[in-house]
């Protein structure tokens, strides 16, 4: 169906295109009697788009395909706000292309205001997508001032002494340490599990790759366990326009003001950055490991080679790597290293250190 669509709008797109530029076309090659010729014209270029079309359809259900999967992604009010910036940029490129009409010159008055129209069609449709949240802030100014009312302050200041929710990931369900953090007490408050999580974990359980399969029913086992342990509450709340796992969790983590517990380094980027708390299970792992500062010294095993300056690896029985200088024709053997740098990021702990001669 899509192939059938694709060419018939290029053939009407042709064969409006032929009826407005092969006159002129006509005249510079001295053709003059197909310069008014409407069907000519028109059939022309129309042939021409369909031949395009059929050479290259691969190319655009390709391009079609990736329209598909972008609107997929946005919401229906990013959508509507699109469609009016889109609308709005029309106007104002024609409005702007009129004293360009009236001059009646060939290329100037055809193919320049065409352009000048597009330009404008994108940038409201750009300006109007990308600053949504700022044209809706702008538009409900007046109603958000309604509506906040003191009630609700004092929910969010109760919520605040009580312990906000916690909104659990797929990769802190399958990862398992989330049980005994629990376990010591120290996440209180509400721990949400919403059920387009399960559903992802019920997907990897079913997989055909064993350890996919063993992934998700580890994460459906953990589930149970901590419904004896903590306030578990298994969420229903979906978002049917978005398909992707991790930004359904950020939507609803930015609606129900829950922190989003994750140990997925990229999701915590786009969490912060979109103004969402996140509790990070690699951050907490790392700021109770035992802290190495510089010059202290350690003995350590070197197993395997590393990438730059004759340097060796080994790791610390926490799994902490350390990377030595010098050390790459040392393998198996245990040495004495002092502490040069420590590296400690979301993704994990690094060391540095130089051999104790």
């Amino acid at each position: 169906m899509k192939r059938i669509i694709i060419h018939v709008l290029m053939v009407i797109v042709g064969a409006t295109v032929g009826d407005a530029f092969l006159p002129e076309f006509w005249v510079l090659i001295n053709q003059r009697q197909f310069q008014n010729n409407i069907v000519v014209n028109s059939f022309i270029g129309a042939l021409i788009f369909l031949i395009f079309s059929i050479t290259f359809i691969r190319l655009l259900l390709n391009f079609v395909d990736k329209i598909d999967k972008a609107v997929a992604t946005i919401n229906i009010p990013t959508i509507t706000l699109g469609f009016f910036g889109g609308v709005l940029g029309l106007v104002i490129g024609a409005i702007a292309s009129v004293p360009l009409w009236i001059l009646r010159i060939p290329i100037l008055s055809t193919i320049i205001p065409f352009l000048l129209m597009m330009l404008t069609v994108y940038v409201g449709y750009s300006v109007s997508t990308k600053r949504e949240a700022d044209i809706l802030k702008f538009f409900s100014k007046k109603k958000s001032t309604l509506v906040i009312k003191p009630e609700k302050t004092e929910k969010r200041d109760k919520r605040k002494q009580k312990g906000y929710a916690k909104l659990l990931d797929t990769s802190v369900l399958i990862d398992g340490r989330i049980f005994d953090i629990l376990k010591t007490g120290f996440l209180d408050g509400e721990i949400i599990v919403p059920n387009f999580v399960l559903l992802e974990l019920q997907l990897l359980s079913d997989s055909n790759d064993n350890l996919k399969r063993a992934k998700g029913r580890r994460g459906l086992d953990l589930v149970n366990d901590m419904k004896e342990i903590a306030k578990v509450t298994v969420s229903a709340k979906d978002y049917t326009d978005i398909h992707e796992v991790d930004t359904k969790l950020l939507r609803y983590a930015s609606e129900t003001g829950a922190a989003l517990v994750t140990n997925d380094f990229n999701l915590n980027k786009v969490a912060e950055i979109q103004g969402v708390k996140v509790l990070n299970i690699n951050d907490l792992a790392n700021a109770v490991k035992p802290q190495l500062i510089v010059g202290d010294t350690l003995e350590i095993t070197i197993v395997k080679q590393g990438t730059e300056r004759r340097q060796g690896i080994g790791y610390l029985p926490d799994g902490t790597m350390i990377v030595v200088e010098e050390t790459a024709d040392m393998l198996d053997k245990r040495v004495t290293v002092e502490v040069t740098k420590s590296l400690q990021t979301s993704a994990g702990r690094m060391i540095f250190g130089e051999l104790v001669r």
